[in-house]
């Protein structure tokens, strides 16, 4: 079953500049080799519901060891069989825009 999950990890109690802690979310992520992207809101990760799980609550426990309090937002699109979807979808508003 392939699952797209964006999600937001936001440290609480750091103060306003939360990027160098976020930061260690994101490279948990990049490390974890699954296809990812993220943007000013939200990583998105694509592959398999327990490995793409795994990848964000190690994600969450990075930001934890560095600040005692952590907000998750998470969204998932769950379908069986299908990858490659953190392309395609955007591919498709692409080609109905143009």
């Amino acid at each position: 079953m392939s699952v797209l999950v964006a999600f937001s990890v936001t440290p609480i109690g750091a103060g306003e500049d939360v990027g160098e802690l976020v930061a260690e979310a994101v490279r948990v992520v990049r490390a974890s080799g699954l296809p990812n992207r993220t943007d000013a809101m939200f990583t998105t990760v694509e592959g398999e519901w327990d490995e793409v799980m795994a990848v964000v609550k190690d994600a969450v426990a990075a930001v934890e060891a560095r600040c005692g309090r952590v907000s998750l937002v998470l969204k998932a699109d769950i379908r069986d069989g299908q990858g490659g979807r953190l392309d395609a979808k955007v591919a498709t508003i692409e080609r109905h825009l143009a």
